[in-house]
């Protein structure tokens, strides 16, 4: 949503310039305009400007300007991005939080408290990675495979995440005991409220704060276990380039060219898997999103 608003506000300045015609100079005025821009808000007698914008919002729009200006210039349709030159006419303050590494500890205080879906969420997104809102919670039942130790991932944030994940024993117990505990659902993760928008859950976040409070456990977002995974794989001594693959961000082109040995590798990876590495302070680098 905001990359459409920010692309609603772009296009009336850029719009209809030549991509010749959209300099540096141009990019820092439309900035400056910005940034002494009112906010936008709609009110019971209509649309009023209250205030200046954050920096950050405007920020955003000049990342997505400079984005479509790159793909200009791989296109060959410009020489030089002009974003380049331009710089920022006020600081942005960017999160110094460190993302939180699930330890073992942690892991087994969080399962305890846990309701029984949740716990395995938890289970299977630190030994498998994968991303909870769009490639867990929708997943159907028949795209598990117990039997081969496989789930497809049908749909996923990147075109690199759809397709099959090996499981390790410990997710895989995992899946078998969410699909019996959801007879009669062809999905893992069903929507207890009946005439529900979606079939399945799509949020866990309120349970989640709960759980994290009953366990007396620090809290940290649910997509912070795909960290956990990446960390857990580097101290198992997964090379990093294989960790990144595990985690569907790697070069799709990549995974075509070894579609048969793909499954194997992974396997091998999950293997070498430490989940006692956060308990001795073993971190890697920050690749989950």
């Amino acid at each position: 949503m905001q990359n459409v608003n920010a692309l609603k506000l772009l296009r009336p300045a850029f719009g209809e310039l030549a991509l010749s015609e959209i300099t540096a100079e141009a990019v820092e005025d439309y900035l400056g305009d910005r940034l002494q821009t009112g906010r936008r808000i709609h009110t019971k007698l209509g649309l009023q400007l209250r205030g200046k914008i954050k920096p950050a919002t405007a920020h955003q729009e000049f990342r997505i300007l400079s984005h479509i200006l790159n793909v200009a210039v791989k296109q060959k349709r410009l020489a030089v991005n002009p974003c380049l030159a331009v710089e920022f006419p006020v600081s942005v303050k960017k999160s110094t939080r460190k993302p939180h590494y699930m330890t073992a500890t942690e892991q087994a205080k969080i399962e305890i408290a846990a309701p029984s879906y949740l716990r395995n969420i938890v289970v299977i997104i630190s030994e498998m990675g994968l991303r909870y809102k769009k490639e867990l919670l929708p997943m159907k039942k028949e795209e598990v495979d117990l039997e081969n130790a496989l789930v497809h991932v049908a749909d996923s944030k990147t075109t690199n995440g759809i397709g099959d994940m090996p499981l390790t024993q410990a997710a895989r117990e995992a899946f078998r005991r969410q699909m019996q505990e959801t007879p009669g659902s062809e999905y893992l993760f069903p929507s207890p409220k009946p005439g529900a928008q979606k079939p399945h859950i799509t949020n866990v976040r309120k349970i989640w704060a709960a759980t994290l409070k009953r366990a007396g456990v620090p809290y940290f977002a649910p997509y912070e276990l795909r960290h956990t995974f990446a960390t857990r794989l580097s101290a198992g001594g997964v090379a990093d380039h294989m960790v990144t693959q595990m985690l569907r961000q790697g070069d799709a082109e990549v995974f075509k060219r070894y579609s048969q040995a793909k499954l194997g590798m992974m396997r091998e990876a999950l293997a070498k898997m430490d989940r006692q590495a956060n308990e001795r302070g073993i971190s890697s680098t920050q690749r989950a999103s």
